[in-house]
């Protein structure tokens, strides 16, 4: 994500991309008629069920009776959930179903922090569990963190705030680049996205390693400790009970769990984060599964010159820091101002599928595969948005090569979802609303 003056950005932009006029081929209009948001940053599902999504809210900055603004600036309400339900029918409704409030910390919602994802139990009705990701600072120190929540009632649905067990609290040096999007993949696991770190250039040199901490990549866990799945290796920021034990496992088929060695470097055992599933991300702002392939795909933000889409798969390394989209990274220049790069040569890097340039945007939010039937033009196609230009592009694959159109645009979009009652594609903005795509 990239500074905006009021709220966080995201980042970069590329080739291959094809502008149209908006108005040949799609529209734009309210989700909810009625309703608004504070600073919606996801959509998230309720499994199984065909009338209802979870908007989450970021964080806001918090009233003060004077005019200091250092301390308006340090003061944030907790992010919320809001539930909309009735979807399909006459009567859409919104109720607020969890607002944060740490217990070890404050609540941090400044710039690309806040409450940055929500993902709900696949099997809830009998786990009762929901998770989350958001900012806070422990003892003045910015963390960034991932928890659990049970639920004090499933019908109505209200997450019980004062359940929550931390699972992992990973301290950050900089106050960007946080990923924080969370979902359930096809096979049950919690999958969660997270930066280098922040700053520019890869400055803490966190994205080459699977050894660090929780940064530069997509992780994935077990937080149901499946019998088989080993324990996570100790970490500062891996959370355990009284007796020295993680809330989670990992996965025994995780790519990295018997690795030796990363980027030509040996790897002392016991030190890797075997969580680690795909890796050499600067900053995965939304990724999501295709509901028919179960694909990962994934918007990841680049440095100044070139924001990129990829393919996520187990044990892929995108490349961060050494390339910049397809493009050779040159860390001593960040700026990218000096010369333009050349062309990555092949390597064990996987490619994007798309990258785009500054023509068209220079922070990109990942997006949702649609596999609906009401729009036709954007049928089958990775629907993504630029959140500085507002440029929404569908993105389908034609005779072994991605093509991007430029469908429709809109302001600071900060993530996709779905309608379960139709399968529309819903697109949140910071600017407080959640839309909808459709046909023209």
């Amino acid at each position: 994500m990239r500074y905006h003056p009021l709220f966080a950005l995201l980042f970069s932009f590329s080739l291959g991309t094809t502008a149209v006029r908006a108005e040949e081929a799609v529209g734009l209009e309210q989700a909810f008629p009625g309703l608004s948001f504070s600073l919606p940053v996801a959509v998230s599902p309720l499994p199984g069920s065909k009338d209802t999504v979870f908007v989450i809210e970021k964080g806001d900055p918090a009233p003060s009776p004077d005019a200091d603004k250092k301390k308006k600036a340090s003061a944030f309400f907790g992010g919320k959930v809001q539930m909309i339900s009735g979807l399909g029918s006459a009567q859409v409704t919104k109720t607020q179903v969890f607002q944060l409030n740490p217990k070890d910390g404050k609540f941090d919602a400044a710039g690309e922090c806040g409450f940055l994802g929500f993902a709900v139990h696949p099997k809830v009705e009998e786990t009762k569990q929901v998770f989350v990701y958001y900012s806070l600072r422990i003892d003045g120190k910015l963390h960034q963190r991932v928890s659990r929540f049970k639920l004090s009632s499933l019908k109505p649905f209200v997450v019980d705030a004062d359940s929550e067990q931390p699972l992992i609290t990973q301290l950050d040096p900089a106050g960007n680049h946080n990923g924080g999007d969370m979902h359930f993949g096809p096979d049950g696991y919690l999958y969660i996205s997270c930066g280098d770190g922040g700053a520019g250039g890869d400055a803490f040199d966190t994205a080459g390693y699977i050894n660090k901490g929780f940064h530069a990549a997509v992780f994935r866990i077990d937080v149901d400790k499946k019998p088989g799945n080993p324990a996570p290796n100790p970490h500062p920021s891996v959370v355990t009970d009284g007796k020295g034990e993680a809330f989670y496992a990992v996965p025994a088929d995780n790519p990295f769990l018997k690795a030796t060695s990363h980027r030509g470097r040996p790897l002392e055992a016991g030190s890797v984060r075997t969580e680690t599933w795909a890796t050499g991300l600067r900053n995965a702002w939304r990724f999501s599964f295709d509901p028919k392939t179960g694909a990962c795909f994934a918007g990841d933000v680049g440095q100044n010159l070139y924001e990129e889409i990829d393919v996520l798969v187990s044990g892929g390394d995108y490349g961060w820091h050494d390339v910049e989209g397809n493009h050779v990274f040159n860390q001593k220049d960040a700026s990218g101002k000096k010369a333009a790069p050349g062309r990555a040569a092949p390597s064990a890097f996987i490619a994007p599928i798309h990258e785009y340039d500054r023509k068209l945007g220079n922070s990109v939010t990942g997006g949702v595969v649609y596999r609906g039937d009401r729009v036709p033009a954007i049928a089958d196609s990775y629907v993504f948005a630029d959140f500085a230009s507002g440029r929404i592009f569908a993105l389908r694959e034609n005779a072994g090569k991605w093509v991007s159109q430029q469908v429709a645009k809109d302001n600071t979009i900060s993530g996709f979802g779905y309608d379960p009652s139709n399968g529309d594609v819903l697109v949140a903005s910071l600017a407080g609303q959640v839309k909808r795509i459709v046909k023209k």
